[in-house]
């Protein structure tokens, strides 16, 4: 199977969210000695790029859009551990969780694997997340951006709790502040203080990257 096969059947798996077989490419392409980052920028991102027009184009629904994710993320654990530092992750370092109270996850599984696939560093510290694991990972960590997640609307209070008390603690001018989740508008974002809203995880990527210049 010629390089550029590969990469194709890669990229094809990857789109349609056909996790094993992702996998399965990914390894060989390691075996067939074609370079990581070109595995990754040629075979694994272009699906998840295609599958974020796809959803644009309403074509793709949220569940295609997980089982995507779910192969990106398998191809990915292949892949990551050749990668040399610097070759991943260049666009910038994004923390993002769930909020306090909110254990919702598939919407972030989704943002996570896009800001990957746009060469962003993504620290995930998961759901449930309390403002004080938020704030001490802010100051462990020093990302560029902070992602907060929320899918009910009892729970989005706490996203400007949370901007309090990165003011409180004078982080707040050290990162930009993204907001995302069902309930969440452009509105809600410019009311808390935050620097942008994520209206899907597609549209999460083009704010991101604005945000950091890229």
């Amino acid at each position: 199977m010629s390089i550029s096969s590969i990469l194709d059947k890669l990229k094809k798996a990857v789109l349609e969210g056909d996790d094993e077989l992702a996998q399965e490419l990914a390894k060989k392409a390691l075996k067939e000695k074609i370079e990581p980052i070109k595995i990754v920028n040629e075979g694994i991102v272009p699906g998840v790029q295609e599958a974020g027009e796809l959803w644009k184009q309403n074509i793709y629904f949220h569940t295609d859009i997980i089982l995507c994710a779910e192969a990106f993320r398998l191809a990915m654990e292949v892949i990551e551990p050749k990668l040399s530092a610097g070759e991943i992750g260049t666009s910038g370092k994004v923390l993002i969780g769930t909020v306090a109270g909110d254990m919702h996850n598939l919407g972030k599984i989704m943002v996570n694997a896009t800001l990957r696939g746009g060469g962003f560093n993504v620290i995930d510290l998961g759901e449930d997340v309390s403002q004080d694991i938020f704030i001490q990972k802010v100051k462990e960590l020093n990302p560029n951006i902070l992602g907060l997640g929320c899918y009910m609307s009892t729970t989005m209070l706490e996203m400007k709790e949370v901007i309090n008390r990165l003011k409180n603690e004078g982080l707040r001018n050290k990162l930009k502040v993204m907001i995302g989740g069902v309930p969440c508008t452009q509105e809600y974002a410019d009311e808390i203080g935050a620097d942008a809203w994520g209206k899907d995880a597609f549209d999460s990527v083009e704010k991101a990257k604005k945000l950091m210049g890229v």
